[in-house]
């Protein structure tokens, strides 16, 4: 019977059960596409990660939700880097990530005495469809005058639909309709490997020390809410900088806090409004537990 190392993340969090839980299986056994989906689902996790060995960087990790493999996703990375430290892999500041989005660079900050700060910076974003706002407010069941400006889907690895809502009330009556969000990807074209959930973000944060909270709703058969989204966040702050929305590239962004799981992350979005070069979203991560895998 294989045995695989596997690590529990809380990422984003600097606490246990705060943030956005990840397992991350070791040693790159674990190849089978069908056998990662069902560890997913065995988890009941929104996404795992399972690392192996690159030829083009440090370590080469895929990303997979229950449903589906990803090119990449925020919070396991976060998760992925807390695990490698854990076991040692990871001795120096810096370390780079193979992943099906590019090589993801990672610094590492110890500064603190706490448990470190991961910064991972994303590609630079590509800025796509403007969905109409009548389309948004349906996928999200809310009305059209609760949405600011024009949604956009964006990706800094993965593909969302960036749609700013005026408060926190707003935010809290959205309701996923996935067939109209089914609706909308077959009309853009996306295939089954995207994903492109409206990211519903609101320009208050839900503590003081936060400048934005968002959520983000998903589609079976993946849990309902995603606790904390460091690649819709990444797509979020290239948004809000091109779109003028912020008045400086840096802000904390808040996620997660009325699922009980609250999480933050420090994003910086890199060069000027007009050519933005990449998105850095940093954050903690709290090691739950360990074990073993055994299949």
């Amino acid at each position: 019977m294989p045995t695989y190392p596997v690590d529990w993340v809380d990422a984003f969090a600097d606490q246990p059960f705060g943030g956005n839980g990840c397992a991350v299986v070791h040693d790159g056994g674990v190849t089978y596409t069908e056998t990662c989906l069902k560890f997913v689902r065995e988890t009941s996790l929104v996404e795992c990660t399972f690392v192996g060995p690159s030829d083009v960087a440090d370590v080469n990790v895929r990303y997979f939700l229950a449903s589906r493999e990803i090119p990449f996703a925020g919070h396991p990375t976060i998760a992925t880097v807390v695990s490698l430290l854990h076991r040692g892999v990871v001795s120096g500041d810096h370390l780079t990530l193979e992943t099906g989005a590019g090589i993801v660079p990672i610094e590492i900050d110890r500064s603190g005495g706490g448990t470190p700060v991961i910064s991972m910076t994303q590609v630079a974003p590509e800025f796509g469809a403007e969905i109409p706002v009548e389309e948004v407010a349906r996928i999200g069941r809310i009305a059209p005058e609760d949405i600011v400006g024009q949604p956009q889907m964006v990706s800094t690895g993965l593909p969302f639909c960036i749609t700013v809502l005026k408060d926190h009330e707003a935010l809290r009556r959205v309701n996923l309709d996935s067939e109209a969000l089914a609706e909308m990807a077959q009309r853009l074209g996306y295939s089954g490997t995207d994903m492109l959930e409206p990211f519903w973000v609101t320009l208050e944060g839900i503590s003081d020390a936060g400048d934005t909270f968002s959520r983000l709703l998903l589609a079976p058969p993946s849990p309902p809410e995603d606790p904390f989204t460091g690649s819709a966040t990444g797509a979020m702050a290239s948004y809000l900088w091109r779109h003028s929305l912020i008045d400086q590239p840096a802000f904390i962004a808040e996620q997660g806090h009325w699922l009980g799981r609250p999480g933050q992350a420090q994003v910086r979005v890199h060069g000027p409004s007009d050519a933005i070069t990449g998105v850095s979203v940093a954050g903690q991560g709290w090691l739950l537990m360990s074990g073993d895998l055994h299949l």
